[in-house]
């Protein structure tokens, strides 16, 4: 597991031991942030469910103002500071400990992008897009990257938001929501 591009390009990420957490290959990482690349530099990033904080440490190695991580899971949490250390992010990021659907309930501020990659087996995901949609903590035109089993079929959103582009990358997909804009909504309400 690897930094793809940016200023930690290359760098090694440590893994977590054991089968609890699924790190995202680099072929669906390569996808996800080609799909992104315009929608990374100078953004507030949220990498929920994050794990070893793969994702978040590439939107911060491409240039993204700042990442929340969040995980429950104590290792994790402590493997993410390790891996800022090793790739010269910790100054753009935050870390918090706790479970990742309660920490939405006290976020404070909007996110440019969120990134979503739970364990799939836990039904998460839904609850999770939900939640985001509930408490609307996406920044106007902001961006959700959900990862799920490419069989798995999401939800469409409530307004403001909506389903975009899915991508696939064998048994995996990545579907993107997109939150309209304020005119956009305006628009719509009328």
């Amino acid at each position: 597991m690897r930094v793809i591009t940016g200023s930690a390009r290359g760098r090694r990420l440590k893994e977590l031991e054991g089968m609890d957490t699924r790190p995202t290959t680099d072929r669906v990482k390569e996808g996800l942030f080609s799909a992104l690349q315009f929608e990374i530099e100078g953004r507030k990033i949220l990498d929920l469910f994050a794990g070893t904080g793969q994702l978040g440490i590439e939107a911060l190695s491409r240039g993204a103002a700042s990442c929340v991580f969040v995980d429950r899971r104590a290792d994790a949490v402590k493997l993410i500071r390790e891996n800022l250390k090793i790739t010269d992010l910790t100054d753009r990021a935050r870390v918090m400990t706790g479970d990742s659907l309660e920490v939405l309930s006290s976020l404070k501020g909007k996110f440019d992008l969120i990134l979503l990659d739970p364990p799939y087996e836990a039904g998460l995901l839904e609850e999770a897009l939900e939640r985001i949609v509930r408490f609307d903590i996406l920044t106007p035109h902001g961006i959700i990257a959900a990862e799920a089993p490419a069989e798995k079929v999401l939800p469409e959103p409530a307004a403001p938001y909506r389903m975009g582009r899915t991508y696939r990358y064998g048994r995996i997909s990545v579907t993107l929501f997109r939150r309209a804009g304020e005119e956009e909504s305006e628009e719509s309400a009328t």
